[in-house]
Formats: C-alpha cells, structure tokens, sequence
C-alpha cells in the first residue's frame, strides 16, 4: 500500500471517528434535556400543560402523579438518590413540609422574583406560588341571611350553634386557616375561637369540601367552610346534581370590611427538589408554569386564581365577584402550624 493511500484511508478512519464522538455527544446533550416531575396535582390537570412546555423548549418532562404527602414521603425515601428534578404539590403547608424535610432547595432567579408575589412564594426562595384558592364562608341563603356573616372570627358566635359542618382537622387545608388566624389574632383569641367554632358544629367533622358543599346544600347544617376551587368545579360540572349544589348556595368572603386583613388565601406550588440533576430544566419549568399563557390554563383547568397579576380568572370564579384576600406571607402558615394542630386538639376539634 503506498503512503498516499495509507494516509488517505487513515483520514476517512479518522473522520469517522470523529463522527461518531460528534453523534455521542449530541446523543448525550440530547439525553440531558429532560426534567423529572413529581406532582400532587392529577395528570389530567396538568399534563397537556407540561406537553407545551416540551413543545416549546424541546425538554422532554417525565411526570410521576400521586398523593402529596405520598410523594413527600417517596421524596425522603429516596434521598439523595431521588430522580425527581421538580416537586408539585398544595398548600404552602405541605410545600413547608417539603422544605424543612430537606428534599427542596433554595432558587435565586431573578424572572420568578419578579412575576410571582413575595407573599405567595417561600421567604427563603424554596418553592413559589403557581395558583391561588381562597378558604372561605358558603352558606345556605334559604336558612341564612348574608348579613348575619362577617368574619371568620364570627363564627365562634353562639347563634351558629348547631350550624357549621367541618372537615377534620388533620386536612391541611383547615391547619393553614388556623395558622393564618394565630398570626392575625394570636395565640390565646385564636384558642377561645377554636373552642366556640367547634362547638358549633351540627356533627363531628367529615368528608372533603365537596362533601360539605352538599351537606349544607342537602340541609344538613347551614354553613361551611371550603375552597373556592371545589365550587368552581360544581359550577363546570356537566353533572346536573353537581349544578342544583351550586345554584343552592352562595359564597361570602369574610374579613373584607376596612382594617380587616381579608379572605384566607393558600397556593398550589412549586419547588426544585435538594436531588436535581436538571436543575437548570426545572427552573426553567417554573418560569414557564408562571407565564402568561400557562396562568391562564392552569387557573382555567383547576378553577383557581392566577398567582400573577394582570390575569383574569377564570369564567366560574369571576360570578364569585371581587374580593380582598389576606396579604400575609404563606412562609408563615408552615411556621405556625404545629401550633395551630395543637391549638385544635385542644379545642376537641378531631
């Protein structure tokens, strides 16, 4: 073999050598782009969302749904070793959890400390806000008259004895409530609240919201307390027992008169996991699940309110009318919240 043909062979070897490292390595990046999702929120309600974001990005999202605390508890399970990149889930409550149970860690980014309120994300930047719901008054207006409401203070009065249906007080919807209250209130007014709320219950606590809605909706007591999003789904439903629960009652935000601080507000959100390995991905979700076009979904598909301002809420809630929601920091629902499970214990609330 002459030395021409020899090194002319050994070039095209060459090439394809490198061909082939060029391929791996594209192969590789390409492998990279994905993010790793672990979410309370049901694949109905959110994947078509996360599809537009692989559409627009080209990030693939691996989705993996179940119960929130489920999901916290795999968290810690896993460790380290966890394959999820982003936690999903409801109630700062729970995301509180997640942030003092190490599987979350802190995110300083500059697009989401400008689009997402400082109240509706973790103070230390572990999760932010993605939607709001509102935990407020509904109420039978055949049994009672909308000017005998005010505040959830109120509804430790005596003449609501025999009149309330709750759920228990191991949901964390009705824990974050009670946490908000110590803050506004403090401990000891909050305590002697807990004691007349309870005692006025028509039975002891049950079911979920959507079984408090028809409870009171069927006579069984007059008033509840629940999220907006459970009556705006009655008000979407195509099920005509669903429509007649929304058509009997009525909603009313309490705590809206001047000086008060507003209707007690909670969020669905989000934070990247302490184990990402697509960290930059999953910061990126966020942003994205904080934009516009996804508020606006996101409210839509989940009857919530839009965590961003600007962006109307869907149809359902706007018959709900305006509202002053309570402007305090969800940080501290999760640092009140062994006190407020205490505070309700004592006051028999099972």
């Amino acid at each position: 073999m002459s030395k021409v043909s020899y090194f002319s062979q050994q070039a095209r070897l060459s090439h394809v050598v490198l061909a082939a490292s060029i391929l791996g390595s594209s192969m590789v990046a390409s492998a990279a782009e994905e993010v790793n999702v672990y979410s309370a929120r049901k694949e109905a309600l959110i994947k078509p969302m996360l599809e537009r974001f692989t559409t627009g990005t080209g990030i693939k999202v691996n989705l993996v749904t179940g119960s929130a605390d489920a999901l916290l508890r795999r968290l810690q399970v896993e460790g380290s070793a966890s394959p999820a990149d982003l936690f999903i889930t409801v109630d700062a409550g729970r995301l509180y959890r997640a942030k003092k149970a190490g599987v979350l860690q802190p995110i300083q980014d500059a697009e989401l400390e400008s689009t997402i309120p400082a109240n509706l994300k973790d103070s230390d930047d572990y999760w932010f806000g993605l939607s709001q719901r509102a935990r407020v008054i509904f109420y039978n207006p055949k049994k009672v008259d909308a000017s005998e409401l005010s505040t959830y203070e109120g509804l430790a009065d005596a003449k609501w004895k025999g009149r309330i249906c709750a759920r228990s007080s191991s949901n964390i919807y009705n824990q974050s409530l009670v946490a908000s209250m110590i803050d506004a209130d403090g401990k000891e007014a909050t305590s002697k609240w807990l004691k007349g709320f309870v005692a006025n219950f028509a039975r002891p606590p049950f079911g979920g919201d959507t079984d408090l809605l028809k409870a009171v909706a069927a006579g069984v007591c007059d008033i509840t307390l629940a999220n907006t999003y459970y009556f705006g789904r009655m008000g979407n439903s195509d099920k005509a027992k669903d429509q007649a629960v929304f058509k009997s009652l009525a909603i009313f935000w309490p705590n809206q008169a001047q000086g008060q601080r507003g209707a007690h507000v909670n969020v669905s959100g989000a934070g990247v996991t302490a184990s990402a390995e697509h960290k930059e991905n999953a910061v990126k979700l966020i942003r994205f699940l904080s934009g516009h076009e996804a508020q606006e979904w996101y409210a839509e598909v989940n009857n919530e309110y839009p965590v961003v301002k600007g962006i109307e809420p869907p149809k359902v809630l706007q018959t709900f009318g305006t509202f002053k929601a309570d402007a305090l920091s969800l940080s501290v629902l999760g640092d009140n919240n062994r006190l407020a499970v205490e505070l309700m214990d004592e006051a028999g609330w099972k």
